[in-house]
């Protein structure tokens, strides 16, 4: 628990940082997969194609619904609060914030649970699809999975006692993923911490948010 709240603590000071990430205020991730618009990112007042009002006539419930399961899960497992941050963290790193973490194996591709640093690692994939299911009773084919990561890693920081922050949304889902940029760009359980640097420097992130992200 005390490791949760000096993650906590570290995020707000990232949020609190001049560099602004387009697809995670706070974070400052390389890119974002299909975000639209100009640059590398995509959203909202001056990121185009990302904006935090994106579901307010679709889907006005959305952040709604995904608070009430949080709330719940939270409650029973305070523990899953930072495994959702992180299971967001691990799909930025990789194609940017498009939801490629949660696709399983296909015929054309393997899926990055797969990779070193995920498998047997990341957790909450069943959330998300309570989550995902609940969206789709109230507002069908409407609120894309890399959005719903995104409110799920913010509505667990803030039911931690965490910070709030506006939250960009209208992220596209990726139709395929990415076994080798998984295992090449996110850092592996036995990383040193050189090697923990140099890859987060990779996404543009500094040591406050290694520090930040790995609790």
């Amino acid at each position: 628990m005390g490791s949760l709240l000096y993650a906590i603590f570290m995020l707000m000071v990232v949020l609190l940082s001049n560099s602004i990430c387009i697809a995670f205020p706070g974070f400052n991730f390389g890119r974002i997969g299909g975000g639209g618009g100009d640059g590398p990112f995509g959203g909202g007042q001056g990121y185009p194609g990302l904006f935090p009002e994106f579901y307010s006539f679709s889907c006005p419930q959305a952040n709604g619904i995904v608070m009430s399961v949080l709330e719940s899960v939270i409650a029973e497992e305070p523990r899953m609060a930072a495994s959702l941050l992180r299971l967001h963290f691990h799909d930025c790193f990789v194609q940017g914030c498009d939801a490629s973490v949660l696709l399983d194996d296909s015929e054309v591709f393997a899926s990055e649970k797969n990779s070193g640093p995920n498998s047997n690692s990341i957790r909450g994939f069943e959330v998300i699809d309570e989550i995902k299911s609940k969206l789709e009773e109230a507002c069908p084919e409407t609120v894309s999975c890399a959005d719903i990561l995104a409110l799920a890693a913010r509505g667990s920081t803030v039911l931690s006692g965490g910070p709030n922050w506006e939250l960009p949304l209208g992220r596209r889902d990726a139709t395929q993923a990415s076994l080798g940029d998984s295992n090449n760009n996110l850092p592996p359980p036995n990383s040193t911490i050189q090697n923990l640097i140099t890859l987060f420097r990779q996404q543009g992130l500094d040591e406050v948010d290694l520090v930040s992200l790995s609790g």
